[in-house]
């Protein structure tokens, strides 16, 4: 099954905010290799994988 993915201005802030409201975070935010760009990966209530994105720039 594939994903979607959402632009974040803050990935690690949403992650915060997506675990006190008891989301389930499957990758913790951070860098991805040889680039800026940071990532975070979360799961929603019917198991579908959410990909959140911070680009650097």
């Amino acid at each position: 099954m594939g994903h979607i993915a959402i632009g974040c201005d803050d990935i690690y802030a949403a992650c915060e905010r997506i675990e006190q409201l008891g989301g389930n975070i499957t990758r913790a935010p951070g860098p991805m290799k040889g680039g800026e760009t940071h990532i975070a990966f979360v799961k929603d209530p019917d198991g579908y994988s959410i990909e959140l994105i911070q680009s650097s720039k």
